[in-house]
């Protein structure tokens, strides 16, 4: 039996904890043992079929997180997807899904509902089965686990805001290596209650999910949908778990504090560490989260401010319990240390001449340690001592990590560099501009005169004096003159499935005439 999944054998049959998933408006308790049984099911069969690789795609029940762990027991790579998007044609998201997974070497796919029906349509090589069949709470038999090594226990996708998506091979050991490094940092206990929306196909949704089952707390996992459908369920969701530990975007935090006085009869008095992950740190707007959310009992301290990525399997850098959120003198958030077995080191760049705080060069963050990918699927594997270079550019300050922008993303004027997180943030201020839905590009960079363009999601009657305006904010604050300033309907701009814009994407349709 592979590490991981030794580790998952030894905590939840015995552990008095649950799993709660929310199904039709409604909490569902399933022991964690119930969990455990029903994924040795899903593992027999794996192995009965001899299944190399699965995927998953269904909202988040009972059944998904049990195939997630069978797949684990059965030392069978798996990789989880979304399902449509809102406005998206059905069918040709079953053709893509398909299609991808058989380009991962993935050959069975389990799903439910809607999904199965759509996917089961679709001719094709790749097996698609009803999740629910393979995944009955009785045993049998006695679940024998295999002998033979797992090279790869998740195939992870990624984000694909700067390029172009790739699937990135996790091995059981970093795995296990990465969520034991976050429980270790957070100090989770069985005695904690983690509750979480984030998807379960983006890294940070399944490694808070997975790290919750390693502990054996109580976790209370949501659909996705759900949050989108009303973000301040999110609150009530932490009062009645009694949640002590929970994660999400930037984005999440800056709605709740900028909306806070829609906020009532929520009680926050138990979270003791809110992790913050997955996009830039707006600190005026998560600052508003501590200070709005302090007279429903939150305390600022619990905010944790975070860094990782899909190659690390999630969590890099992670701040102590306690610390709450901490600003440099660049105003960037500090992220906290790397996490037990990793390492981050700064690399200079030419391109990145920018200073930071403390008059601190700004370099290429490189990291690696036993939480890494052994390699991009179709691409050569990774040495495990190697450096991996991020493409995040910023800096080491006392009490971590600060991380302010993408080398990639750059946008160089008159031998200055430009971060557009720096820009997209003022120009969100204007009023009608849609805040989380603004891209800020260089254009011209080959010209005598490169510029920065402004592209965002607007709503509203007066166009001409609202960019006339944006130009203003960005050119006071951001020492900047936009050369452009494009507004598009809102819902318009690209993103990926976990909500980034992809600002590269941004730059090729406007290029092409597309936006």
């Amino acid at each position: 039996m592979n590490s991981l999944a030794s580790a998952f054998a030894a905590r939840l049959p015995s552990s008095n904890n649950h799993l709660f998933v929310f199904q039709d408006g409604t909490w569902i308790r399933h022991p964690w043992a119930e969990v455990h049984a029903r994924s040795e099911n899903i593992a027999e069969w794996l192995l009965n079929d001899e299944v190399a690789a699965l995927g998953l795609t269904a909202d988040p029940t009972v059944e998904l997180v049990a195939a997630i762990l069978g797949a684990i027991q059965a030392g069978t790579a798996v990789s989880i997807t979304h399902g449509p998007v809102r406005g998206a044609n059905a069918d040709q998201w079953a053709h893509t899904t398909l299609s991808r997974f058989a380009g991962m070497g993935i050959s069975h796919v389990l799903s439910r509902g809607t999904h199965l029906e759509r996917l089961s349509a679709v001719d094709g090589p790749l097996l698609v089965k009803e999740l629910d069949s393979v995944a009955p709470v009785a045993r049998s038999t006695t679940f024998v686990p295999p002998n033979n090594p797992a090279p790869v226990a998740i195939l992870q996708g990624t984000a694909g805001s700067t390029g172009i998506p790739r699937t990135v091979q996790l091995s059981p050991d970093a795995v296990l290596a990465n969520l034991s490094g976050l429980n270790a940092r957070i100090g989770v206990t069985p005695d904690d209650v983690g509750c979480s929306w984030l998807p379960l196909y983006h890294d940070m949704g399944l490694s808070f999910l997975l790290a919750g089952a390693l502990a054996g707390t109580n976790v209370w996992q949501a659909p996705t949908a759900a949050f989108q459908a009303s973000p301040f369920r999110w609150l009530n969701w932490l009062t009645e778990s009694r949640a002590t530990v929970t994660a999400a975007p930037n984005m999440a935090y800056g709605l709740i504090g900028k909306y806070s006085r829609r906020v009532t009869d929520v009680d926050l008095s138990s979270m003791r560490f809110a992790l913050n992950g997955g996009e830039p740190i707006d600190c005026e707007l998560t600052g508003r989260f501590a200070t709005e959310m302090a007279r429903f009992g939150f305390s600022a301290g619990a905010l944790a401010p975070s860094y990782g990525m899909a190659e690390s399997t999630c969590a890099v850098t992670v701040p102590e319990p306690g610390r709450g959120l901490i600003a440099d003198e660049a105003g960037h958030a500090v992220l906290g240390d790397a996490i037990a077995g990793m390492s981050v080191r700064i690399e200079p760049r030419d391109d990145a001449t920018t200073t930071g705080g403390a008059g601190l060069d700004v370099g290429e963050i490189m990291i690696r340690g036993s939480s890494m990918m052994s390699g991009y699927v179709g691409e050569p594997p990774r040495g495990g001592d190697e450096w991996f270079a991020t493409g995040d550019l910023g800096y080491l300050v006392d009490g971590g990590l600060v991380v302010c922008g993408r080398a990639k993303e750059l946008i160089t004027i008159a031998g200055r560099n430009i971060f557009p997180a720096e820009v997209e943030g003022v120009a969100a201020t204007a009023p009608g501009v849609r805040e989380g839905a603004v891209v800020a590009i260089g254009v011209g960079e080959r010209s005598i005169r490169p510029s920065v363009m402004i592209v965002a999601e607007f709503r509203g009657p007066n166009e001409a004096d609202i960019r006339a305006d944006v130009v203003q904010r960005v050119a006071s604050e951001c020492g900047v003159v936009p050369s452009d300033v494009v507004f598009v309907r809102p819902g318009s701009l690209p993103r990926t499935t976990s909500g980034k814009l992809r600002r590269l994407e941004v730059k090729r349709g406007l290029e092409a005439g597309e936006l």
